[in-house]
């Protein structure tokens, strides 16, 4: 919502400034269309040329996500608390053995099914089964396993954030994009050169739209879009650390209850629950 609050006010701002100063929309409206198919014909072009498949896709996806915000909700984060809570606890009391068939096959396990929006999210759920079961083949040395998920942590994070750097990447390119139009239209206006003065003057107005198109996109849409999706999955990879931060800590010998506040801890501000809510969702979670 407020990215769209946002776009009205980028436009209100710029073209509502332009008229109360004079300025006639007429020969921005005539001149848009070809000059926004030029750049933004040759700014998706140059996005195909220079980003893979899934990629190009993702920037799709992640306009959607940008202005839907972060996936992960507050009981989500709660519900990744109670979650691990019961797998360490599980852990400590009965061995690693008795997660053996939890980690194998998550989708009919008792303890992953209650959180099915976790369950859905594959990469959170092969992360914590592949922890787990380096767990199980005695990788016990803390700062190994916090090693190899830092690692994965990694990867994931810099993949994700592809879609956000391409659509920073079109943003940079849109205003030399621009001047590239402009150059077009002082090239046509030069083949005009003997008309009358009138007719050069909006030649010469059209061409400049395709300047200011070029830097209006780069600077009040798409990079601004680009750097809130790169917000937004940030935000979403503070889930996964949650996930390092607990079984982290579980691995150095803490208490089920003290893994998971130290997770608690890792939880974005918005969305952390309190000391109190915590205990009262980990109070509520029936023995496995």
């Amino acid at each position: 919502m407020l990215q769209i609050i946002g776009i009205i006010v980028v436009f209100g701002m710029v073209f509502g400034g332009f008229i109360l100063s004079g300025g006639q929309m007429e020969p921005i409206i005539a001149s848009a269309p070809l000059e926004f198919m030029m750049i933004m014909g040759a700014a998706v072009g140059a996005l195909l040329i220079g980003n893979k498949g899934k990629t190009t896709l993702g920037v799709g996806g992640g306009l959607l996500k940008m202005m839907a915000g972060p996936k992960w909700k507050k009981q989500d984060y709660a519900d990744l608390l109670a979650l691990l809570f019961t797998l360490t606890k599980t852990m400590k009391m009965k061995g690693v053995i008795a997660l053996e068939t939890h980690i194998e096959n998550p989708n009919d396990s008792s303890i992953f099914s209650k959180y099915p929006r976790i369950l859905k999210d594959h990469f959170a759920t092969d992360f914590i089964c592949d922890t787990l079961r380096m767990m199980t083949m005695n990788l016990e040395d803390p700062h190994q396993v916090e090693d190899a998920m830092e690692k994965q942590l990694e990867k994931h994070h810099h993949e994700a954030l592809d879609p956000a750097h391409a659509l920073q990447t079109m943003a940079d390119a849109l205003p030399a994009l621009g001047i590239v139009a402009a150059v077009l239209g002082i090239v046509k206006t030069m083949g005009a050169i003997t008309s009358p003065p009138e007719y050069l003057g909006r030649m010469i107005g059209s061409a400049l739209v395709g300047t200011f198109l070029g830097v209006f996109l780069a600077y009040g849409l798409v990079g601004p879009f680009g750097a809130r999706l790169q917000q937004v999955i940030d935000e979403e990879a503070q889930f996964y650390k949650i996930i390092q931060a607990v079984l982290v800590a579980h691995l150095h010998g803490n208490a089920a209850q003290i893994s998971v506040e130290l997770g608690r801890g890792v939880v974005p501000s918005p969305s952390q629950p309190s000391f109190a809510e915590l205990e009262e969702a980990l109070s509520n979670i029936e023995a496995v």
